[in-house]
């Protein structure tokens, strides 16, 4: 890992705290660190760790066991309670020597221990290391939750898949059970969509379903809400702390705003643009029943808008 290597990661410089009430020595770091490529800052004390920590995170803590006002153990321990798995390494250096200090410092959370006096390439090497393995974390991390986020989203659509709803919902559901709130659904299918497939083919098939995406998306926009793709042409609004007069609303806005999109589906047996048929059900939920039932009666009135010719809402309450 070269100095070219140290600025590649976000575009930053690494950043190094060092924390020691010796000046000399804090000057001495600073030249030594600063010609290795790394931005330097510097505290005289565990309690000004603490305060510049607080502001803003460094890529590495240099710190001194021994100091006035709160010492390195302490900081050390302060610093892993405080930030958890957002702390960054820390790297104790002390001229304590004695196997009870180095016991002392990893329990305290220290990631690794040199002495003084200092062996510089010692200590170059281990801060370099260190900073590579933290940020190989970071990237990890990162990656993970890309991974995760993808998990629960629906490729074509950007909405939430089956998989994220069946969680939010049997959540959801339990909580309002404990606020005695209501939860509504609004099942969502496209009209006759085989035959805008046939009609204009896949590629155009899936155009039509991102823009009844982004329909249903706009409908239901409060932050709790959640629009999710349940397959094939068949969409699911979650309404939490919403009535059914609220899911109403949502349906109808839904309705409007594709009757104003104006798809062509030529293909169509009850439209000359694209239509959807809505079924909407609500409850306050219950601990002695199952989020299966609401989505069952949501799913009969989707069935009996269907039947009564498509392009309509049907809606129950229980």
């Amino acid at each position: 890992m070269d100095n070219t290597d140290l600025t590649n990661f976000n575009n930053k410089t690494p950043q190094v705290l060092v924390v020691d009430d010796e000046k000399i020595l804090r000057l001495v770091l600073r030249r030594s660190l600063t010609k290795e490529g790394y931005k330097v800052i510097e505290a005289s004390n565990g309690e000004q760790c603490l305060n510049i920590c607080e502001q803003k995170l460094p890529d590495i803590v240099l710190l001194d066991a021994r100091m006035p006002i709160l010492d390195g153990f302490t900081c050390c321990a302060k610093l892993k309670d405080n930030f958890g798995s957002e702390c960054p390494p820390i790297l104790m250096i002390t001229a304590l020597h004695d196997e009870q200090s180095v016991e002392r410092a990893f329990e305290a959370g220290a990631t690794d221990y040199i002495t003084k006096p200092i062996h510089w390439p010692v200590l170059r090497r281990r801060v370099r290391r260190l900073i590579e393995s933290s940020w190989t974390m970071i990237q990890l991390k990162i990656a993970n939750k890309e991974l995760e986020r993808l998990a629960t989203i629906d490729g074509l659509t950007q909405l939430a898949n089956r998989r994220a709803f069946d969680k939010y919902f049997n959540n959801e559901w339990y909580r309002l059970a404990r606020e005695e709130k209501p939860l509504s659904l609004v099942l969502c299918d496209i009209d006759f969509f085989k035959l805008y497939n046939d009609t204009y083919g896949h590629q155009s098939g899936d155009d039509c379903l991102k823009q009844v995406a982004q329909i249903l998306g706009e409908a239901a926009k409060r932050p709790a809400d959640l629009v999710a793709r349940y397959g094939g042409e068949e969409f699911v609004v979650m309404l939490p702390s919403t009535d059914i007069q609220g899911a109403i609303q949502v349906a109808e806005t839904i309705e409007t705003k594709l009757y104003k999109k104006a798809i062509p589906h030529s293909g169509s047996l009850v439209s000359d643009i694209v239509t959807v048929s809505l079924g909407g059900a609500s409850t306050i939920p219950s601990v002695k029943s199952s989020p299966d039932n609401l989505f069952s009666e949501a799913d009969k009135a989707l069935y009996q808008a269907k039947l009564a010719g498509r392009n309509r809402i049907v809606h129950v309450s229980y």
